[in-house]
């Protein structure tokens, strides 16, 4: 009863949901942002592999935990040390062991690798704030429109004394931050490999030439550490060097991939790993079967956490949860999609979600305006109203910017609360109050707007 009221079920459904899943012979999960992007996300996603599990859906066809990333290539980032705490190959900056076998490899004194994790994301705005960062350094993202408490984060990003922007687009809203602009090439421009999350390994090659000065990302990284004096560490000549070096980085640890290279993949085609040296199979390659993990004891480790709620719920001042999320079509902040015309057509604007019974309540009508304010900023939509949201929650799309749409960038509202694990903020929800904007007509632009996006519901 405490958890069918704390999830807004009935009890009845909760037993029903717990016979399906105990009676079923295979059990796949699948999640994405709205499990991730949240105070307790690591916690959420650790319950759902405790209960895979416990009944052991894992290791078996057809059943297992199964994570869908945000990024086409998130995996092949992580499991290349994408992230301020990791190194290549799934290894932990924290763990001394890892720290040495990175340090013999690359040919460093011992000790030469801090043990201190790099600043997160929300630690670099704060760190502006504090004069702790001299430089940011921005690839491939536009965090002044992605970032939580937008207004707080551009108002960080405006004290950097030194910040190089590199992207593959221009005008961006982050790019009016930068001091140097750097013009990277973009993915149908360089050649490299992408993961998926099923681990499988795609060469992709360019088929069209950089413009004008863009480089390949890695170009650019490789030029600079041999201007700072790192010419033996940064000696590759192609992309295939880089990924032969973090192939070697691979050996032994879980995404072995000894065995690939770019000539193996553009021969053989895409390939799943582990795939170390001699490895014959391309596919196939379930995890788990010997029911063995990758911990010193090879035992599972389950997670016990106590959920705490929202980091910001409703109140009777901000009454409503509003959350955030993607379109079909529209991609992140609209660097690229924003600019073709036909996605322009099919999501020309912004808008609000809300249920019909919030909305008699609030006396708005389907194609109003609505003003939202939340605790740290204040935003105007149309309203769509739908029974395809909760009563007590509003969905506004994460694309728009400034450069697209007048206040309404959704990171206005959201907060930097974050997980303690992941630091992902909690972007899927923060308290808001609604209020409506009566005006004498809709625009023309603003009723086809709303008719559109009924009629791809």
């Amino acid at each position: 009863d405490v958890v069918a009221a704390k999830c807004g079920i009935t009890q009845a459904d909760l037993e029903k949901t717990a016979k399906w899943w105990g009676a079923a012979n295979n059990v796949l999960s699948l999640w994405s942002m709205g499990i991730n992007q949240s105070s307790e996300g690591t916690a959420k996603v650790r319950h759902i592999i405790n209960l895979h599990l416990m009944t052991r859906q894992i290791g078996r066809p057809g059943a297992g935990p199964f994570s869908l990333t945000g990024q086409p290539n998130a995996m092949g980032g992580r499991e290349s040390g994408g992230l301020s705490h990791l190194l290549p190959g799934y290894r932990l900056i924290k763990n001394p062991t890892h720290r040495a076998e990175i340090e013999k490899f690359w040919d460093l004194p011992a000790g030469r690798i801090s043990p201190t994790a790099g600043k997160h994301a929300w630690e670099m705005i704060t760190g502006l704030e504090t004069d702790a960062v001299g430089l940011m350094w921005i690839v491939a993202t536009n965090p002044a429109v992605s970032m939580p408490d937008l207004e707080r984060t551009k108002a960080a990003l405006a004290r950097s004394p030194f910040t190089v922007y590199q992207d593959a687009y221009y005008p961006t809203e982050t790019s009016k931050y930068a001091h140097i602009l750097l013009p990277a090439a973009q993915w149908s421009e360089k050649t490299g490999t992408m993961t998926n999350s099923e681990r499988i390994v795609t060469f992709c090659p360019a088929f069209r030439s950089p413009p004008g000065s863009a480089k390949a990302d890695w170009e650019i990284f490789a030029e600079v550490g041999r201007r700072l004096g790192f010419v033996k560490q940064f000696w590759f000549k192609d992309s295939a060097d880089v990924y032969n070096e973090f192939a070697q980085l691979s050996r032994g640890r879980p995404c072995d991939v000894t065995g690939l290279s770019h000539q193996f993949l553009k021969h053989h085609g895409p390939t799943q790993w582990p795939h170390p040296v001699g490895c014959k199979a391309q596919y196939g390659k379930r995890l788990y079967t010997d029911l063995l993990f990758h911990h010193p004891d090879k035992r599972a480790q389950f997670a016990a956490c106590h959920s705490k709620g929202l980091a910001e719920p409703p109140d009777p001042n901000y009454p409503f949860v509003l959350t955030t999320g993607r379109l079909y079509g529209h991609w992140h902040t609209l660097t690229r999609t924003g600019r073709i015309p036909k996605i322009q057509q099919m999501h020309p604007e912004p808008f609000l979600e809300i249920h019909p019974r919030d909305a008699a309540k609030l006396q708005i009508e389907n194609g109003e305006w609505v003003e939202v304010r939340s605790r740290r900023g204040t935003g105007r939509f149309p309203a769509l109203v739908t029974s395809a949201i909760n009563r007590g929650t509003v969905f506004v799309p994460m694309h728009w910017g400034e450069l697209w749409a007048k206040d309404a960038a959704a990171n206005t509202f959201t907060h930097p609360e974050a997980c303690p694990d992941s630091h992902q903020p909690e972007l899927k929800a923060c308290a808001v109050q609604l209020f409506p904007v009566k005006f004498i007509g809709l625009t023309s632009e603003t009723s086809k707007s709303v008719q559109l996006i009924e009629s791809q519901r």
